[in-house]
C-alpha cells in the first residue's frame, strides 16, 4: 500500500513522505481488520482504497487551503474520511471525528492508536451535537463527505463552525444542481457559498469540493430535529 497510495496521489500532484506513507499503510491495514467485525466501507481493494478514499480525501487540500493549526470536525466521519487522511497530511490539523454509532468510534480510536495520530471521537447524532455548547461553533473547518443533499448537509454541518470559519461539503456530480438547490439553506444558517470546484477521480469520475463561509451566527433554532431535517428541508 505504501507505494500504491503514493503513486495515486502523485498523479493529483500530492507528495507524500515516507512516514505519511507508513501511516497510510497502517490505516489500511486497520481498516481491512476491522472491517471484518464491523461494515466500515464496501471498497477494500487497495487500489480502490487508495484512490476513493485517500486520494479522494487528499484532494480537498488542492482546492481549499486549511489555515495552519485549525480545529476540524469531520462530520459523520464513518470509517474516518476524509478527516484522518488529512490528518496525516497535515498533522498540526486538530481533529475531530464525530459519529452517531459506537462501534465505528471504537474502530476510529484503535486506527488512530495504530497510526500514531491525535483525534477526539464524539460519540452524537450531529443535529445533537450542534446544540451542544461544548461543539456549538467551536470549529475553524467543519467538513463532511456524507451522502444527504447538501441543503440538509449545511444544516447538520453550519452549526459547528465559527463566524469566519468555513464548512467544506465533498459531493459528486450532482454539485450544481445541489448548490443551487441549497441557497436558501446556507443563507438561513449564516453561510455564504465562496467556491464550488469540480475535478475527476481517476476512473471514479467527478467529484466537488464545495466551500461555505459562515458570515454570521447561526440561528439558536437550527440545527431542527433530524425528522424536520429530513422532511422539510431549508
Amino acid at each position: 500500500m505504501k507505494d500504491l497510495v503514493k503513486k495515486t496521489c502523485g498523479q493529483f500532484k500530492i507528495e507524500l513522505s515516507d512516514t505519511q506513507t507508513n501511516q497510510f499503510e497502517k490505516y489500511y491495514n486497520s481498516l481491512i481488520e476491522w472491517n471484518e467485525k464491523i461494515n466500515l466501507t464496501r471498497i477494500v481493494e487497495p487500489e480502490e482504497v487508495a484512490l476513493k478514499h485517500f486520494a479522494d480525501s487528499l484532494l480537498v487540500v488542492k482546492y481549499f487551503d486549511i489555515p495552519e493549526n485549525a480545529s476540524l470536525i469531520d462530520v459523520g466521519t464513518g470509517a474516518g474520511f476524509p478527516g484522518i487522511p488529512l490528518k496525516i497530511f497535515r498533522a498540526d490539523i486538530k481533529l475531530t471525528l464525530l459519529d452517531s454509532l459506537n462501534k465505528r468510534l471504537n474502530f476510529l480510536n484503535a486506527a488512530a492508536d495504530n497510526i500514531g495520530i491525535e483525534a477526539e471521537t464524539v460519540h452524537s447524532r450531529a443535529e445533537e451535537a450542534g446544540k451542544n455548547i461544548e461543539y456549538r461553533e467551536k470549529y475553524d473547518v467543519a467538513i463532511s463527505r456524507a451522502v444527504a443533499r447538501l441543503n440538509v448537509l449545511c444544516e447538520y454541518c453550519l452549526p459547528f463552525v465559527k463566524p469566519g470559519g468555513y464548512f467544506v461539503a465533498m459531493k459528486g456530480a450532482d454539485y450544481k444542481e445541489e448548490t443551487a438547490e441549497a441557497e436558501n439553506a446556507v443563507k438561513a444558517l449564516g453561510g455564504e457559498i465562496i467556491k464550488s470546484e469540480s475535478f475527476k477521480l481517476g476512473e471514479a469520475g467527478e467529484r466537488a469540493v464545495i466551500v461555505i463561509k459562515k458570515i454570521l451566527p447561526t440561528p439558536d433554532k437550527y440545527p431542527r430535529a433530524a425528522k424536520k431535517i429530513k422532511n422539510k428541508p431549508l
